[in-house]
């Protein structure tokens, strides 16, 4: 009975080494036959007129590193599910890199195309160490999303900045609206109010679901007396957010309560996905995977 164990475990140590040996032979060789590919991931819209933030940020990928496919998912199963009754089929992160895998893809750079790195970004991280472990692709590395670094937040401070209205005037104020979350990185927010005040005390910047709230913006904005406001969304669309949270109709809308307040309010429908100053940063972030390929 002994001597049947012992086999079985030198059996099981020979085939154990054998396999690695083949891996790492069948890496030195997949290093001469290198694929590699772009995996866009964003939240999603199911808003036709949100595909254009999309559609601009694929157009700059391409031509910044041509030659390399660009592949897109969506981490939203709801968005995922209001476009497939409408006919139109996105990958949820998992899957598309499971067809990566299958089309021989050895090295593989996903960029986050979320505002910061929260659940979404933490949930698509345990994606990527999930298929890292798995014998397919060389590499995969994940690229950070629009704010994640110090460097970041100064290039979203100039980008904000750069896109404000030009007809908006000094006592006018600007009311950005990001997502919020549950998360810790939800007091990038606050910071970026902070940076951006430190260049403009009017600007001020709110979430629909984290700190700060639209009450408190309200309360800051009546302190300073500020008479009208424009309404900007912090998010990479403007989707059913922007247009309904933000600039709808409804009383909770936060156009709805500011205009009670004896605020007027102007909501700007463009996501920053929309403006090149914005796109660049995440553009520029895909750099990062590709350096280590």
């Amino acid at each position: 009975m002994k001597q049947k164990k012992w086999v079985l475990i030198l059996a099981i140590t020979a085939l154990f080494l054998s396999a690695a040996c083949c891996y790492a032979s069948d890496g030195h060789g997949h290093e001469q036959n290198k694929k590699v590919g772009i995996l866009l991931v964003a939240f999603g819209s199911s808003e036709a007129s949100a595909q254009i933030s999309f559609e601009k940020i694929d157009d700059r990928v391409k031509a910044r590193y041509p030659g390399i496919p660009v592949n897109w998912a969506y981490t939203s199963h709801i968005i995922r599910n209001k476009l497939a009754k409408q006919g139109k089929y996105l990958d949820s992160p998992e899957v598309a890199l499971a067809k990566m895998m299958d089309q021989k893809y050895t090295h593989v750079a996903v960029q986050s195309l979320h505002t910061i790195i929260g659940a979404e970004y933490d949930d698509l991280k345990k994606t990527i160490n999930a298929y890292k472990v798995m014998e397919g692709f060389q590499k995969i590395i994940l690229g950070y999303p629009l704010m994640a670094t110090q460097q970041d937040m100064e290039r979203t401070v100039d980008a904000v900045l750069a896109t404000i209205p030009k007809e908006r005037k000094k006592d006018e104020a600007i009311v950005l609206m990001g997502h919020g979350t549950h998360h810790p990185a939800n007091a990038f927010y606050a910071a970026l109010m902070f940076q951006l005040q430190l260049k403009d005390p009017n600007i001020f910047v709110g979430t629909v679901e984290g700190y700060p709230e639209i009450d408190m913006i309200q309360g800051l904005l009546q302190k300073k007396n500020l008479k009208k406001v424009w309404l900007m969304p912090l998010m990479s669309v403007a989707g059913d957010h922007a247009k309904n949270d933000m600039a709808g109709d409804e009383e909770d809308s936060w156009k709805s309560i500011l205009t009670k307040a004896g605020i007027q309010c102007i909501p700007v429908l463009k996501g920053t996905a929309e403006y090149d100053v914005f796109a660049d940063i995440w553009v520029d972030h895909i750099a990062g995977p590709l350096q280590h390929f």
